[in-house]
């Protein structure tokens, strides 16, 4: 009874996890082979399940033992055959609903959707995703390449006074640390000597 008691909230109506693969059916018009699909359904629950399978198109879909019971921990596949191959259908999304219930009950305790697809070419396909690959190789390397041209012109003009500005600097205060005109008792010679007027303009730069 306390087992019974445990499983029982697992059980609320359309709750219980649906465990199929694919959930995308591609079938394509230039490969017969696509034109037939299998689903599987896995059961990994200790309690057998019923299941159904519903379509929105039924018309254009033939499903192999579209209903049938799955035993616990086992899987079952379902075939699915596209019946309805022409141009007006392509890129066309169908929907399939895979409805599982325990044995015993009626009402569904879980779903699953599975989307199908007509496509052209297997070609065609693969050619358009190999473009967009390439399109978005093209747009990350662009990218990069913008991003590793912008940054020295950044890098410099953050990295603070540029070499010029610091050897102007230098040159000015070395030329009011030189002794001014007219100042005798000094070690550096009178060729090095700056007037007061020079001295100021020094002052004037480096302010």
């Amino acid at each position: 009874p306390m087992q019974q008691q445990k499983r029982q909230p697992e059980l609320v109506e359309g709750n219980l996890p649906v465990f199929v693969f694919p959930t995308e059916l591609i079938f394509y018009a230039d490969d017969q082979s696509t034109h037939k699909q299998v689903l599987t359904l896995y059961n990994p629950y200790e309690f057998a399940l019923k299941f159904k399978v519903l379509c929105t198109t039924p018309n254009k879909y033939a499903v192999v033992d579209a209903a049938g019971a799955v035993k616990p921990q086992c899987c079952v596949d379902i075939v699915i055959r596209h019946r309805d191959v022409r141009a007006s259908h392509y890129g066309v999304i169908d929907k399939f609903r895979l409805q599982v219930s325990e044995q015993s009950q009626r009402k569904a305790l879980g779903r699953k959707e599975i989307i199908a697809t007509l496509l052209p070419s297997a070609k065609e396909q693969q050619q358009k995703e190999e473009e967009e690959k390439r399109i978005k190789e093209h747009l990350t390397e662009s990218v990069f390449f913008e991003q590793t041209l912008c940054q020295p012109e950044n890098r410099t003009a953050s990295s603070g006074p540029s070499l010029l500005t610091v050897f102007l600097g230098i040159v000015c205060v070395a030329a009011l640390m030189l002794p001014t005109l007219g100042e005798v008792e000094s070690l550096v010679p009178l060729y090095l000597h700056l007037s007061v007027n020079q001295k100021l303009v020094a002052a004037y730069v480096l302010g």
